[in-house]
């Protein structure tokens, strides 16, 4: 079942019209939500990443899209799926309704949730070779709409098949400074000695929910230096550690790049540090 604007609807019954906006311009947002069992994590980040993506689009915001709403409307379509017991990955896409180009333009806005199941209830360290290279045939403007998790993701798209025609599990993407961003699906963290390095927004990274979880986590351990700071591509063969997080997956350590490989011992432990709290529901 999916939700299409408050209405639950088969899979197989669910329609897009070719006028939509999200479809026709890229003029949508989406949140990507991981759920535990019925439990939402880090959902206040990531309903207010939401509000202020849509007023940055200048999109009408909905007097009912208060947090409680989207909260129930996600475990009420989890439950129709008969999910409630399992982890899931909740995508939330808003597009403003039809309109412009050839017909007025609104602000006012459509929604759609899907649910997918996922195989385990909390993060785990992958122990697989991981494998990242640059990928410098485009690059990412270090402004404000590069923050935001919009449908505009040519730069991810061609990133990803670069990456699968030359054997790289994930590429590094570039600003317009040349400084390096993030991975094509998540935040980028380097580890060096006792610092914690990541780029920060204004670099044109995206503002990630898991990131921003991370940087509260960091400040509190006193035998971590923390810094938001721009990465040059130099620094990575330097690096002791380097991994990429999103919600979904959590923390994925980086192996190598070129021929500098890593180990993962601080990932490890904030791995754990993360889990631990999810449990206590902090």
């Amino acid at each position: 079942m999916i939700n299409i604007n408050g209405n639950l609807i088969a899979d197989n019954e669910a329609t897009l019209s070719i006028a939509n906006r999200g479809y026709a311009y890229g003029d949508a947002l989406f949140e990507t939500i991981r759920v535990n069992a019925g439990t939402i994590l880090f959902w206040e980040d990531h309903y207010f990443r939401l509000m202020a993506s849509m007023r940055i689009l200048r999109m009408e915001i909905p007097m009912n899209f208060t947090p409680e709403f989207l909260q129930q409307e996600i475990l009420n379509l989890i439950e129709e799926n008969s999910l409630s017991n399992s982890s899931v990955r909740v995508k939330i896409i808003v597009n403003r309704k039809e309109g412009g180009l050839y017909t007025p333009l609104v602000n006012t806005i459509d929604y759609c949730i899907s649910v997918r199941p996922l195989t385990s209830n909390f993060f785990t360290l992958s122990e697989e070779p991981y494998e990242v290279t640059l990928f410098k045939d485009h690059y990412v403007a270090p402004d404000l709409l590069s923050t935001l998790k919009s449908n505009n993701k040519l730069i991810n798209v061609l990133g990803s098949v670069f990456a699968k025609e030359n054997c790289f599990e994930n590429c590094l993407l570039l600003n317009t400074n040349k400084m390096v961003i993030e991975a094509l699906n998540g935040n980028l963290f380097l580890v060096k000695g006792n610092k914690i390095k990541t780029p920060p927004v204004s670099d044109g990274c995206l503002k990630g929910v898991l990131r921003t979880q991370l940087l509260r986590i960091i400040e509190k351990l006193p035998e971590y230096e923390l810094e938001e700071a721009s990465i040059s591509p130099f620094e990575l063969q330097k690096a002791d550690e380097l991994f990429i997080t999103n919600v979904i997956t959590g923390l994925q350590p980086v192996t190598k790049f070129r021929k500098k490989e890593y180990v993962s011992e601080v990932t490890r432990r904030l791995l754990g540090i993360l889990n631990a709290r999810i449990r206590i529901g902090d």
